[in-house]
């Protein structure tokens, strides 16, 4: 796939779902721009998440502004921007939508919980314990049927869950 416009994509989901990989791989599989939401995160709310203590709504907003102006500014300057930020709720989509000042497509990485619990406990260096997978899976509204928004089911290769997000974006 190639884009023909400046294109900004958010890779969203549950911990675990593999939002750095896929986003990664996508952005270099479009030659853009890559931004981890993660690493915008205020220290506050990586400190909280590391005691394994899940964000409010209002630990939220900031964050979601941040990947919002990200977002924003690529956009300014004509470039496109693959970004990963959970966006578990309607209303932050909402949000990042206003922000990005344009069409804005969501990658929405989904799986089968025991498949997440697996992935976050064998990966090392992370700030979010697999114990707060489960508050995120209750907070996670789905965005299927959304405008914009792929679904990618992640019980597969990262070569192959990039392809099928390629695939479902081309279709918009």
């Amino acid at each position: 796939m190639s884009l023909k416009e400046p294109t900004a994509i958010v890779v969203m989901g549950v911990s675990g779902s593999g939002k750095t990989s896929v986003g990664e791989l996508l952005a270099k599989r479009l030659d853009c721009i890559f931004v981890e939401g993660d690493r915008l995160h205020p220290a506050a709310n990586v400190a909280k998440m590391a005691e394994g203590i899940p964000l409010t709504d209002d630990d939220r907003w900031p964050w979601l502004d941040l990947v919002g102006n990200e977002l924003a500014e690529a956009r300014s300057r004509s470039e496109s921007v693959v970004a990963t930020c959970s966006s578990l709720k309607r209303a932050y989509r909402d949000r990042l939508r206003q922000a990005s000042g344009g069409s804005l497509c969501f990658v929405f990485l989904t799986g089968d919980p025991k498949v997440l619990e697996e992935r976050m406990g064998a990966r090392t260096g992370h700030f979010m314990p697999a114990s707060l997978l489960q508050s995120q899976l209750a907070t996670l509204e789905s965005p299927e049927g959304e405008p914009g928004v792929v679904t990618v089911d992640i019980d597969a290769s990262l070569d192959a869950i990039v392809d099928k997000a390629l695939d479902q974006l081309a279709k918009i």
